[in-house]
């Protein structure tokens, strides 16, 4: 069912927020992550391969254990945009975000009447109908987030339009597809990216729209906490498992590296 949105009442109080991607298609890592601690997780349909049975478990997991869901859709269509929606997604982050009219398509497809045009349904965000629609609509036009993405250079050279557009309720870098934009590709920390996501920030709070930095390494975070940030991404979960199961093999040594002369 449709609840207030967690996410959104934090951003706007000024609280630290902590989220996650998740690239492992299961309800189980969705409640891991959650019971881990973080206040928000992005469900990853852009860079998995995912079926819409297993997102809206995913997205039930995460109400249940009271981590706010949003969705990071592999394109702009207004009927997968529905889908997700019509699952339960508190959220749509866009990805590649490079002009003004992808954002508005996006509000487009994700808001009722009078903002947008999604297509009314009484599914389970609207409890099947049990309660008023017209009333539904507008906790949904207010509760669902818009999040773009900004990842390449024409992103950056528009987001003073991108931000134009009214009901942008979060603004999220891609530090890593934009140092490939730039020509350096996976050096998050060059000069040229640097530049381009601390200009991002700045446009950003000029009109009060909240910065979501991926910082990845401490410095990066107090960095921008220093300029007033609060939301954070930490990366995604697949990472973070495969180091942690690396530091945990790391504490067992093997003695004999031979394996070939074990006795049988």
């Amino acid at each position: 069912m449709l609840t207030t949105n967690r996410l959104r009442q934090q951003l706007a109080q000024k609280q630290t927020v902590f989220g996650l991607i998740a690239s492992v298609p299961a309800p189980i890592m969705i409640e891991l992550i959650a019971y881990a601690g973080f206040d928000f997780v992005i469900i990853d349909m852009e860079h998995v391969m995912i079926n819409p049975e297993t997102v809206e478990h995913m997205i039930r997991a995460a109400e249940q254990s009271g981590i706010t869901p949003l969705v990071r859709i592999s394109e702009i269509n207004a009927k997968k945009i529905l889908r997700v929606l019509d699952s339960g997604a508190m959220g749509i982050v866009i990805p590649q975000v490079e002009h003004k009219e992808q954002v508005e398509a996006v509000i487009q497809a994700a808001k009722y009447f009078p903002i947008g045009q999604r297509s009314m349904n009484s599914g389970r965000p609207g409890i099947f109908g049990r309660d008023d629609l017209v009333d539904y609509m507008e906790r949904a036009n207010h509760e669902i987030m818009i999040i773009p993405m900004i990842e390449t250079v024409q992103g950056v050279e528009q987001i003073d339009e991108i931000l134009s557009v009214e009901g942008i309720d979060m603004i999220l870098e891609g530090a890593a597809d934009l140092s490939q934009s730039y020509g350096v590709p996976w050096q998050t920390e060059h000069t040229l990216v640097r530049q381009a996501l601390d200009h991002i920030q700045q446009v950003a709070t000029s009109r009060q729209i909240p910065y979501c930095a991926i910082p990845r390494q401490i410095n990066q975070y107090e960095h921008w906490q220093n300029k007033g940030v609060h939301a954070f991404v930490l990366g995604d979960e697949r990472g973070i498992a495969f180091r942690a199961l690396q530091s945990k093999l790391a504490q067992f040594p093997v003695i004999n590296t031979d394996r070939s002369q074990t006795e049988l």
